[in-house]
């Protein structure tokens, strides 16, 4: 491998040539050899969008010079349309501020810079620090990214998905509104509802769930830009946090403000917390319908049996012909992952020490993380399972009138007691729900067809 020679504060490094960081992002790359984990790709492409903000703010002020800071701003171009790939190695487990990746963005910005002025025959230096770093910190920019990456994957990536789930679960519940079958609590038998009812409920948590992060993603938009080192703002101009806001609005079509109070805003992390807790409510909320799903599909012959759904692919290396639910046990995998993620973020959350809180790289990973995997697996469950599920007429009607509790329709007839009694009686000498309450004189056929039609139980208006 061929390398140069790049110069920090340290001294000389050696750094591959065809790479564009510099001697801060080599020696990171170098000392911090842990795990597999990087610094995720959506979190470049914020970086991106922050730097060139930043830029083109510092012209306005005229702290940088056009010249530069155009330069930065095409760089930052070339870095959103994926040009510069391959020039951000780090590994999530580096120092807590993420001083080393701002560093290796502003490396590899300001050697694009330069690259481009070149270009256009102009010899003009560009510094990592004095240029592309002007009027910023690692302190502030990284919570400012955590923020911006947050709302944006969210709007972007997580909720077409949960709109797409919502749409299918939501059509099914339609479609099944009329189709009776006995409900279940405790995993036992309870009183009918519809399919399409069940469904309803999957569907509006889906829903639910995206009101409320709607909500909590407004949260994220006051942002600790123009704190820099503690929240005093130092060696930043006057009035630059209000129009690095405006700006960063401008680029990216979402509404930013500045943090009304920088101190808090780079110590705390309670607005993520917040938000992630969102996505861990959503997690649970598809581990109960993943698990619902392939409870009532169970089976095919001695289980629940009530739905069947796609037969995607051989289930067992040694039992011929099985089928297994396997799109609910990647939902269920990844709700396992959400929520793990959740008390990493919370616990890494509670250590702001002072100024700074130092676990952001590791939040960032989770937060993306989360964000990735929950909008994947909604889109995979819904297109490999949701959409093919069927109902198993024959079993619904079957599991449906063999239940004991369809005796609760008597209740306001004969009262509970004596309904139970009866229930008894049906169990106890192997005879139907009628046989058992006609015999004991309590109630006459006719008035046992009108109490206990299963549709009339489950509410559903003929």
């Amino acid at each position: 491998m061929e390398y140069r020679i790049e110069k920090d504060s340290m001294g000389e490094i050696k750094v591959p040539a065809d790479k564009l960081w510099g001697a801060q992002t080599q020696r990171s790359y170098e000392n911090f050899q842990i795990g597999t984990e990087k610094i995720p790709s959506e979190l470049v492409t914020v970086f991106a969008y922050l730097k060139k903000a930043a830029a083109l703010v510092n012209k306005e002020l005229g702290v940088v010079d056009s010249q530069r800071a155009d330069a930065i701003a095409a760089a930052c171009d070339d870095i959103l349309a994926g040009r510069l790939d391959g020039n951000f190695p780090l590994a999530v487990w580096m120092t807590g501020s993420g001083t080393q990746f701002n560093m290796n963005v502003n490396e590899v910005v300001a050697h694009r810079a330069m690259q481009i002025l070149k270009e256009k025959g102009e010899a003009v230096t560009v510094h990592p620090n004095d240029h592309v770093n002007h009027s910023q910190s690692s302190n502030d920019i990284f919570p400012t990214a955590l923020y911006v990456a947050g709302l944006i994957l969210v709007k972007k990536k997580l909720f077409p998905a949960m709109e797409v789930l919502f749409r299918d679960l939501h059509a099914k519940a339609e479609e099944y509104m009329n189709i009776v079958k006995i409900g279940r609590t405790h995993l036992q038998d309870a009183t009918p509802l519809t399919l399409g009812q069940e469904f309803s409920g999957w569907a509006r948590m889906i829903e639910r769930d995206k009101e409320m992060l709607t909500a909590g993603i407004d949260f994220l938009r006051d942002l600790a830009m123009g704190g820099t080192a503690v929240g005093t703002g130092i060696n930043c101009p006057e009035g630059y946090d209000v129009k690095f806001a405006a700006m960063l609005s401008t680029l990216t079509g979402e509404t930013f403000h500045t943090a009304p109070n920088k101190f808090q805003a780079l110590t705390s992390k309670d607005e993520l917390v917040t938000v992630h807790g969102m996505l861990k409510a959503l997690a649970c909320d598809l581990m109960k319908i993943a698990n619902d799903v392939r409870w009532l599909a169970s089976g095919p012959r001695c289980g629940i049996g009530e739905i069947t759904i796609p037969e995607n692919e051989p289930g067992s290396s040694i039992m011929p012909s099985k089928v297994n639910p396997t799109q609910c046990e990647a939902v269920t995998m990844v709700a396992v992952q959400v929520m793990g993620n959740d008390a990493a973020m919370g616990i890494a959350a509670s250590q702001g020490n002072f100024q700074l809180n130092v676990f952001m790289p590791v939040m960032a990973y989770n937060l993306v993380q989360s964000i990735r995997i929950l909008s994947d697996v909604m889109d995979s469950f819904r297109r490999h399972c949701v959409v093919g599920i069927q109902p198993n007429l024959k079993k619904i009607d079957y599991n449906l009138h063999q239940s004991l509790i369809l005796v609760t329709g008597l209740v306001p007839l004969v009262g509970y007691d004596k309904a139970c009694m009866i229930a008894k009686k049906a169990a106890k000498e192997e005879m139907t729900l009628r046989e058992a309450a006609v015999e004991t004189g309590w109630v006459t056929s006719e008035q046992f067809d009108t109490y206990m039609d299963p549709a009339k139980l489950a509410g559903v208006k003929k």
